[in-house]
């Protein structure tokens, strides 16, 4: 067992038990905290899968926005301390979860995955350029780099759909200052 495995076996065990944390919690604010750590976590597995620019982006968006989105809306509501009522784990619902979950490891373990070794490449990180193919040698470019291989496709293939996104979630922002304005108007 590798010093990688150790490190990814405690990380995804604290993502685990922030995110069991986060439906156990009565107390609304320390769920959001718990929250906070599990997205953490879940970027961290990122780094750990040399997906820098979704960890990134994991931080930015999910631990930076939403997180402070949701505990800005925990304040807002009253009696945080008290939380709502629990009620149980059902044992309908434990069925299902059960069998949700057999049916995915049984899909995981039953599916022919395409892996580079079931297609015939080798890629190693200390192969010459000779040696490779069109094809390995381009999987090997965009490995080495994802950020700057996703960065150079959002800016230069894909500008329109990333800017009619943002004209989207600028659309919906408006219509919800909107929809807020009227309900305090009225009220």
């Amino acid at each position: 067992m590798s010093l990688l495995d150790i490190i990814f076996g405690v990380i995804s065990l604290v993502a685990i038990a922030s995110a069991i944390s986060v439906v156990n919690q009565r107390d609304i604010f320390r769920a959001a905290l718990f929250l906070v750590v599990s997205f953490l976590a879940v970027a961290a597995l990122f780094v750990l899968l040399n997906a820098e620019f979704l960890a990134v982006v994991q931080v930015l968006v999910y631990v930076g926005a939403v997180s402070i989105l949701i505990i800005f809306a925990i304040m807002l509501t009253s009696n945080v301390q008290t939380g709502s009522t629990s009620h149980g784990f059902s044992p309908l619902i434990l069925i299902l979860v059960a069998a949700l979950t057999a049916l995915i490891v049984s899909t995981a373990i039953s599916t022919d995955w395409n892996t580079w070794d079931s297609k015939g490449f080798e890629v190693s990180p200390g192969g010459t350029e000779e040696d490779l193919s069109n094809t390995e040698q381009g999987i090997k470019n965009v490995f080495s780099n994802t950020t700057v291989v996703i960065s150079t496709l959002i800016m230069t293939r894909f500008v329109l759909p990333m800017e009619v996104v943002s004209v989207v979630l600028l659309a919906a922002v408006i219509g919800a200052l909107a929809l807020v304005r009227d309900t305090e108007v009225e009220s």
